[in-house]
């Protein structure tokens, strides 16, 4: 028999969560099961990982502190990985033994959010184990303590030993009806490496610069094409605002756009695309972003000016007669 101990403790000295494990594998042991500890606060980089060690277990203990509220974080990880990443047919024949320690108010709403999750996740149950222990020496003094905590190290090696069977418990039901997850088709395996990915930081840091790298170029190709040009001439036209007897020419240069946007104002007449201006009366330089908060209302060309992500250079009468010109509305 092989039983896997998780623990979401910190891991400090008096923690009494780290007393009652440790008893319970002494006693575990000398039945003769296999007993395995994995401490979360020391496996906090690759958590996603865990999961895979449940391939050979027949039961398991999930064992934290509460110190404050709730399960704690590292317990909450592993859980989130056993959802996303463990395998379900595996688990659903895995026994479950909740152990929670409280050094404040809680212990039994944190078992109970164990035994909970184990279920949904589709395992099987173990009568668990909790309690308020203000001071470790509390429970190495108490003979009855020890006796509880054998009793339920016991009780759990015969559940897992005979196979006992329970009730089906409603969440399941609830879950099977009512949670449709956008599910992946992975294979145990595939799965299996996905979490490895997971875990390894250098691979996700290089897989978004790679995603950065792919945008970027799409957004080059796209600027090419003329699909992204089409989107800011025709907020400019639809926003235009003739200034009677007004002419300016305006060139604009958009850092990630290869031609400059130009702008030819003939009193009402308005004449917008990309291309190579002829001479310009104003010439802005501004990045993709400024341009568009300020096509969406959320900035006006003399703010970006003035706070001095927009550059320009030319007559400043005539630049400033662009927000007369185009008005854009704030998008909701």
């Amino acid at each position: 028999m092989n039983i896997n101990i998780y623990y979401g403790g910190r891991g400090i000295i008096d923690d009494p969560t780290s007393y009652v494990i440790n008893k319970m594998q002494e006693i575990l042991e000398e039945l003769r099961v296999n007993v395995t500890r994995y401490n979360l606060y020391e496996c906090k980089n690759t958590i996603a990982t865990l999961p895979q060690t449940l391939k050979d277990a027949d039961g398991i203990i999930l064992a934290t502190t509460v110190e404050w509220y709730g399960i704690g974080g590292f317990m909450q990880q592993f859980l989130d990985a056993c959802w996303l990443y463990g395998d379900k047919e595996k688990i659903a024949k895995i026994y479950m033994c909740p152990v929670v320690m409280s050094t404040t108010y809680g212990e039994q709403e944190a078992k109970l959010n164990l035994s909970t999750s184990w279920e949904i996740l589709g395992g099987l149950p173990c009568s668990g184990l909790c309690g308020y222990i203000e001071n470790t020496v509390v429970l190495e003094m108490n003979e009855e303590y020890l006796r509880i905590i054998e009793k339920k190290a016991e009780n759990m090696y015969r559940t897992i030993n005979q196979r006992m069977a329970s009730f089906p418990a409603s969440n399941q039901v609830v879950k099977q009806k009512i949670n449709v997850p956008q599910t992946i088709h992975l294979t145990p395996q595939e799965t299996e490496q996905l979490s490895q990915y997971v875990s390894d930081d250098t691979y996700v840091q290089r897989q978004k610069e790679d995603i950065q790298e792919l945008a970027s170029l799409f957004r080059g190709m796209m600027s090419e094409e003329g699909g992204e040009d089409d989107e800011y001439v025709a907020a400019l036209k639809k926003s235009f605002k003739p200034q009677p007897g007004f002419d300016a020419e305006y060139s604009i240069t958009i850092e990630e756009k290869k031609k400059k946007l130009i702008l030819q104002v003939n009193g009402p007449q308005l004449e917008c695309g990309y291309g190579s201006p002829k001479q310009p009366d104003v010439e802005v330089q501004l990045n993709r972003d400024t341009m568009d908060d300020i096509v969406n209302g959320r900035m006006t060309f003399q703010r970006a000016f003035m706070s001095g992500v927009m550059k320009t250079k030319g007559d400043f009468k005539i630049l400033r007669t662009l927000d007369q010109l185009f008005t854009f509305a704030e998008k909701v």
